[in-house]
């Protein structure tokens, strides 16, 4: 059952209505004393959990209302009717946001204590004042005031059977007339932009819950998302050696055959998934898929393997935090997975684009001259078993076997992959030079971001230093 208390607060009285499930149940006038004040908090406490209590701001006439709840640490509305009265008068949206949390997530992050039925308030209006900063700042093409006074806000939290509910209101004060701000043509031209993108609500929800989350959680989100991190890394960076061996090579050659040639230079996957069926790169995307499938199931398997199954057991944490998915909504492991798959066929469409039309030498000789380089080069090297670039009975086919193989489905010499004595080998440089530049610009992101936050806390404690001296 949803209960609300509603006070009009005038300068000695107030008015107090008691509504469950939106029907008003009790209406009565208190004075500004401790004795009636005493009778409020009787009527508090007689539900099983605490009620939305909404009342205005209206100066010095609330403060003793005000005060009366904080002291017993009970969840309020503080309401300003005239700055919102205001913005609807200027023409302004007021917009309008809902999140919802379940209850044994707060029991889980230790924000309830259903024994003494007490929520950690604090906390909670935190995490609503830094969530009302993001969408008010980051929510439209600019910040939504013109200042930090030209925005009002206020916010509703409240609990019903099993979840906490927040709601979130905003407005601009002034009247809009930033031309990034309202609609520039259209039946509604000259009016506010109304509409926050998806993913800043989104961005919102998962600052929410953050903010929200005990430290002991955060800590398992954390390591599960560096144990992703750190098999993506893998994967990426022992990729080139992998592909670029005697077993692939039929299978990049076909590749190559089925990439337009009239986008050179413009080959990437795009919005596309791989399997895709329709456009002008999907018989090669869908080559590299099956590719890469077969690299994740052979040379890669342990790094895959382990890349999905942490992948997966994030998935079951965003159910835990956030609930059931909704009808057509991807998993996260789902959208990593095709990030990974996107980012290596994009590199190997990137170098193979490195090959010039000009050089029109045999493939499978150019390709015979690869195969003993990287041999060579791994006979120096001590290989871990789970990385075996072939199996044994394909290390002990001579390259001969692999032409004659490559040769019998061969095309013309006019129409075949046209690569230079070192094409291959200056793709496998390239490559890794860009996995190398890659890996250096994510370490200095990841650096910068561990800056901010230190920074930022330090602010923090600083601040909280400051106001108890």
């Amino acid at each position: 059952m949803h209960y609300v208390i509603g006070i009009d607060v005038s300068k000695a009285t107030s008015q107090v209505a008691v509504a469950i499930d939106g029907k008003v149940t009790q209406h009565f006038k208190i004075t500004h004393d401790a004795l009636e004040f005493n009778q409020l908090n009787t009527i508090i406490m007689q539900f099983n959990k605490f009620p939305d209590i909404v009342f205005e701001a209206t100066g010095i006439y609330s403060r003793r209302l005000k005060s009366f709840l904080d002291w017993h640490n009970y969840p309020y509305t503080y309401l300003n009717p005239l700055a919102v009265l205001r913005s609807q008068e200027n023409g302004n949206n007021i917009h309008e946001l809902a999140f919802s949390i379940r209850g044994d997530w707060l029991v889980k992050n230790n924000l309830y204590d259903p024994e003494i039925r007490m929520i950690d308030q604090n906390k909670l209006k935190h995490a609503e004042q830094e969530v009302a900063k993001t969408l008010i700042n980051k929510g439209f093409n600019l910040p939504l005031g013109e200042d930090e006074n030209d925005v009002v806000w206020f916010g509703v939290i409240h609990q019903d059977t099993d979840h906490l509910n927040m709601h979130l209101w905003f407005a601009k004060k002034s009247q809009e007339t930033r031309s990034e701000m309202v609609k520039q043509e259209g039946k509604y031209k000259g009016q506010p932009i109304g509409v926050i993108p998806l993913e800043v609500i989104e961005q919102a929800k998962r600052q929410f819950r953050k903010q929200l989350m005990s430290s002991q959680e955060l800590r398992r989100h954390q390591e599960i998302l560096k144990g992703v991190g750190g098999f993506k890394k893998e994967i990426v960076e022992t990729a080139p050696e992998n592909l670029l061996n005697d077993r692939h090579a039929k299978a990049i050659k076909q590749i190559y055959d089925a990439l337009p040639q009239d986008m050179k230079g413009r080959w990437q996957v795009g919005n596309a998934h791989l399997t895709a069926g329709k456009g002008k790169m999907a018989k090669a995307n869908q080559l590299t898929n099956q590719l890469l499938d077969d690299l994740f199931d052979k040379e890669l398997k342990p790094e895959y393997e382990g890349f999905k199954s942490l992948a997966q057991e994030y998935d079951a944490i965003n159910i835990e935090d956030q609930g059931l998915m909704h009808k057509g909504q991807r998993k996260w492991s789902e959208n990593k997975e095709d990030e990974l798959r996107k980012r290596l066929a994009n590199q190997l469409y990137k170098h193979l684009a490195q090959i010039e039309d000009t050089s029109l030498n045999d493939i499978d000789q150019q390709m015979s001259e690869l195969l003993s380089h990287v041999k060579q080069k791994n006979k120096g090297n001590n290989v871990d078993k789970t990385k075996l670039i072939a199996s044994p009975q394909e290390k002990n086919l001579a390259p001969k076997s692999l032409i004659n193989t490559v040769n019998s489905n061969s095309k013309p010499v006019g129409e075949q992959m046209p690569v230079r004595g070192s094409s291959f080998n200056k793709i496998s440089r390239l490559w890794q030079q860009d996995i190398r530049a890659e890996t250096n610009a994510e370490l200095q992101f990841l650096r910068n971001q561990n800056k901010v936050e230190h920074e930022k806390a330090q602010e923090q404690y600083e601040s909280q230093v400051f106001r108890g001296l």
